[in-house]
């Protein structure tokens, strides 16, 4: 099972217009992890709108019967992308998908939104 790391392609800071910048905040992101994760086993993909826009820019963390995160409040720096995949390689390496706060990149802590149980493979 893989864990993925979902990125959120049309996150946009609340300054994002005034910086001129062509790609969102988001898509910078994007690029970023997708760069970081190659060749650490972890997956990457995009999709528009995690629907946590106070919380720009957002990633979701999850794999199949494994807890899932949500992480958001991002600066796309190439910090936030190495931190964000260190973590989603910690929770591929954990049965559970929890993660020992000790064993959390810098980079990511005080960043979580949400955690979600798994699905129960009967439901």
């Amino acid at each position: 099972m893989s864990t993925w790391i979902t990125i959120c392609d049309t996150c946009k800071r609340e300054d994002w217009e005034d910086t001129g910048m062509d790609k969102t905040d988001g898509e910078v992101l994007a690029d970023l992890v997708e760069a970081a994760a190659q060749g650490s086993g972890v997956k990457t993909r995009r999709v528009s709108c995690l629907m946590g826009c106070k919380h720009s820019c957002n990633v979701a963390v999850q794999a199949t019967g494994k807890l899932a995160y949500t992480l958001g409040a991002f600066e796309p720096t190439n910090e936030a992308a190495e931190g964000i995949v260190a973590y989603a390689k910690a929770h591929a390496a954990s049965d559970s998908g929890q993660v020992p706060y000790r064993a959390w990149p810098e980079t990511i802590k005080g960043h979580f939104i949400t955690r979600h149980p798994p699905l129960d493979e009967g439901q």
